[in-house]
């Protein structure tokens, strides 16, 4: 059963907004109509494969390719040396996310492979198996180098270096390493913050690199024109960002590139890097066919980028009665080979619940020889929120005060400084934790011995970002809609819906499709949960566009002016004339005879988003033979502003807490001493599944966002911070044990529970 606070049009005054049509690209998907990217098929296609190191960290002396390229069947073949070693730059970085010269690197070795799955050659040949034995053929002589895949042992001085040219150190004496950046949040005085605590609790955390387990590979097909335009069909969250990329590493310009994205299945953030494209694009200049590249699940797991394992230090002190007085944190996050892990993130995240005026926070990108790491939900926060909402249990526990309680006396509110030093615009922190302490699930009793419950909350600012959409209107009185934004969670019916609200029509009278990069203004990627939000606004300004419009289109009808004409749910009224009434169809029918068709396009950059706050419930058993735990309750709770469809929103919450659950029990990179992933399937990499959560019940809290004209707050993430603190504080109140690793394995239970056996 899904509990919801959220009612329809009685409550939210709206027409369109808080109903639940069915999507619109639903039956496509379920009848297998939907075209994804190893579906492209194309006349001379050409199938492309990728030769990785065995190794995690060593010199390339040389590659000889002369075998595989004589090989029958194959008709090109590719190392770094066919990119050039200096890929151009863009006028604006958010335009590309991320360093061309990394992502060339990271597509195709240059000089040294940094980690197993590293790519050093291609080829493309008439069929999957003919490139996959000629791949064989290409030699490769290494010099297998010293690697390090932990994160503390790369951070020392006298750890493998992958870098020469990152330095850290003092100002005058950095000296080569792996600590790629460091950031720092400073507010108040932290040593005299911890002189005023009654109770000090300091900690250390760890959490592994985990899989964002989207169930499509990562693809692309690539293809030239006789005029030097390539074309990409490739399965991505930003297809404007996909263009960018392959115009930086290959040195063209973006006008030369245009990039169709296929339906996605599934990303979460690890479809925002590109990895194969380019590397298609070369291959398919080279021979002069379409070439397509469909990683296999072994290639994703060790070639793609998992979120970044971490350690953490956490300190914190309350007074008796409760109140915070100071926190510090150390954060290193595992980057991966190359810089760029999500510590930043994290580092400003960790703290937002709470307002604690003395804080320090420290936060460390640490590149070591595993995969490059990536986004994944939220990324950054959940690792801190681990260890952040541990501590806050921990120190609730010690000094004899109930969890949210604790919480609320140290709730931040609007208005409030985060650890930054801006001010948290409006916020629903305080309402979320309220549902938490009123909720039935938390004033229900547990019923066996080894059972327990946790809670924790979790924040996620959200993302603006640019956005743009064309609207047309036909002369049906239909609407079609070209959004810029890839649709992984719905986005296209939630478009159409706030689309739909401005015009006074049903969203199934509103016909969304997500456009290629020729047919749509830029559009930045499908995450940060923004899309629902900032794309919005970009329907919304079209819609309203389209409304003005269509005012002046009457006005010229009944020879009148367009401020004498009402348009009210709907339908167009003359002011001077009340009998003069034509619904939008109506108009629509007779726009062909009185101008043409009308259409629109807007750009939307909104500044400041609505960020969100989320919690959580949950209820564990755990066998203290085996150190089985079993989630048999979970509750989230989410300020989602307004929920545009509530069925989506539900369903982002709940799916960010299965992952969240996965995350805290299971899910973990596994590597062996020889820098290999020891579990890259999904029979080894193992995920939750519908036998291992239990029905999530979702809580939507409606604390309207300002900034959006319907309230809307991006809901994609915050749902997946809470839950492996709530996990880990429900397994120490089942076993008395604090545990601060995950996974919280079977083993790691049976270790804890051995330790604290010997301790008493």
């Amino acid at each position: 059963m899904t509990t919801t606070t959220h009612e329809k049009t009685q409550t939210n005054g709206y027409r369109v907004i808080g109903t639940r049509p069915i999507r619109h690209d639903g039956y496509d998907k379920v009848t297998g109509r939907a075209k994804y990217g190893a579906d492209v098929n194309m006349a001379g296609l050409l199938e492309g494969a990728i030769l990785r190191s065995p190794h995690p960290h060593a010199r390339i002396r040389s590659i000889d390719t002369s075998k595989a390229e004589a090989f029958p069947g194959v008709k090109a073949v590719m190392t770094s040396a066919d990119l050039d070693e200096k890929a151009s730059l863009p006028a604006n970085r958010m335009e590309i996310m991320g360093e061309p010269e990394v992502l060339s690197e990271n597509a195709m070795a240059r000089g040294k492979v940094l980690y197993k799955g590293h790519a050093l050659a291609a080829l493309a040949a008439i069929n999957k198996h003919v490139a996959e034995e000629a791949l064989q053929l290409i030699k490769v002589d290494y010099e297998v180098l010293p690697h390090v895949l932990d994160i503390r042992e790369a951070m020392k001085p006298d750890a493998p270096i992958l870098h020469d040219h990152i330095r850290f150190g003092e100002e005058g004496k950095e000296k080569p390493s792996n600590i790629a950046a460091h950031n720092q949040l400073k507010k108040g005085d932290i040593d005299e913050g911890f002189k005023e605590a009654d109770v000090i609790v300091e900690r250390e955390f760890e959490t592994k690199a985990v899989h964002q387990g989207y169930v499509e590979p990562q693809n692309s097909t690539a293809s030239w024109s006789e005029e030097g335009n390539l074309t990409i069909w490739t399965s991505t969250q930003g297809p404007f960002i996909v263009r960018r990329q392959a115009a930086a590493i290959l040195n063209i310009p973006t006008s030369r590139v245009k990039v169709i994205p296929m339906e996605i299945g599934g990303g979460f953030g690890g479809k925002v890097r590109s990895y194969v494209d380019v590397v298609a694009a070369v291959l398919a200049k080279k021979c002069g066919h379409p070439v397509k590249i469909v990683m296999s699940r072994k290639e994703v797991f060790e070639g793609t980028g998992p979120a970044s394992g971490s350690y953490i230090k956490c300190k914190a002190g309350a007074t008796k009665d409760g109140r915070i007085t100071a926190v510090q944190t150390y954060l290193a996050y595992g980057a991966g080979a190359f810089p760029g892990s999500s510590v930043a993130s994290g580092s400003s995240t960790s703290l937002a619940p709470y307002k604690v005026e003395n804080l320090l926070v420290d936060g460390y990108d640490v590149v070591m020889n595993t995969n490059r790491s990536s986004a994944y939900r939220a990324p950054g926060s959940p690792q801190a929120a681990f260890a952040v909402e541990s501590i806050i249990d921990e120190l609730a526990e010690t000094l004899g005060i109930d969890p949210v309680e604790f919480r609320l006396k140290n709730v931040n509110r609007t208005g409030d400084r985060q650890a930054s030093g801006v001010p948290f615009p409006s916020i629903g922190c305080v309402e979320v934790e309220e549902a938490m302490r009123d909720h039935p699930h938390y004033k229900s009793s547990l019923s066996g011995a080894n059972q327990g419950r946790g809670i924790a909350v979790g924040y996620w600012g959200n993302a603006g970002m640019q956005s743009s959409v064309t609207l047309n209107v036909t002369s049906d009185g239909t609407i079609t809609l070209i959004s810029g934004s890839v649709d992984i969670g719905g986005s296209r019916a939630v478009l159409a819906m706030q689309a739909a609200e401005v015009l006074g029509i049903t969203a199934e009278d509103v016909h969304p499709s997500v456009g290629d990069t020729d047919s749509v203004g830029f559009t930045s990627v499908t995450g940060g949960s923004r899309t629902a939000f900032a794309t919005g606004l970009a329907a919304i300004a079209g819609a309203e566009d389209i409304k003005r419009q269509m005012i002046e289109r009457a006005a010229l009808l009944w020879e009148t002016q367009p401020e004498d004409v009402d348009f009210v749910d709907g339908v167009f009224i003359s002011k001077k004339n009340p009998e003069d009434k034509m619904t939008f169809p109506e108009l629509a029918s007779k726009l062909m005879g009185s101008g043409g068709l009308i259409t629109a396009s807007a750009v939307a950059e909104p500044k400041q988003p609505g960020p969100s706050f989320s919690g959580m419930i949950v209820d564990v058993e755990v066998d203290k033979e085996t150190g089985k735990v079993d989630v048999l309750r979970a509750t989230v709770f989410q300020d989602v502003g307004t929920a545009a469809h509530p069925s989506y929103v539900e369903g982002q919450m709940q799916g960010g807490v299965a992952q969240g659950i996965g995350w805290a029990l299971n899910e973990e990179y596994f590597y062996n001493k020889e820098g290999a992933m020891a579990n890259s399937s999904f029979l080894d990499y193992r995920m939750p599944t519908s036998l291992d959560v239990p029905m999530i019940d979702a809580v939507m809290i409606e604390v309207p966002n300002p900034t959006h004209p319907f309230g809307i707050r991006g809901v994609g993430e915050s749902s997946i911070i809470a839950p492996m603190a709530a996990v880990a504080n429900a397994v120490a109140r089942a076993t008395g044990a604090r545990i601060r690793q995950l996974p919280i394995s079977p083993g790691v239970i049976l270790e804890a529970t051995r330790e604290q056996l010997a301790a008493k």
